[in-house]
């Protein structure tokens, strides 16, 4: 399976680690609503079809992207930055003595 990093372009899918589903929505940091931390921690769907799901290009720029990937036939139909356009910059090295 070949998934696309919008910055080093197509990779195989062993460059890649699962990082979760995208649409679960993650309660306040402050919510003391046991049920709710316990959905969140442990009920996970099981979708057939078209899934949201968030990778990390573990073996390339390290960089998360969201991927709408089709569970039944591994289907890659889109792939896009977590965060917009921004670019993580932690793999890119200076030149020694070059100005930040």
């Amino acid at each position: 399976m070949l998934l696309t990093c919008p910055y080093c372009g197509p990779r195989d899918v062993s460059e890649f680690t699962y990082q979760g589903d995208g649409n679960r929505q993650r309660p306040a940091p402050s919510s003391q609503d046991l049920q709710a931390w316990n959905e969140y921690v442990y009920d996970r769907q099981n979708p057939a079809g078209d899934h949201n799901e968030i990778w990390q290009h573990s073996g390339g720029c390290r960089s998360h992207i969201r991927v709408l990937r089709n569970t039944v036939t591994h289907v890659v139909s889109s792939s896009a930055p977590v965060r917009g356009n921004t670019h993580h910059r932690a793999t890119e090295r200076r030149k020694p003595g070059a100005k930040a």
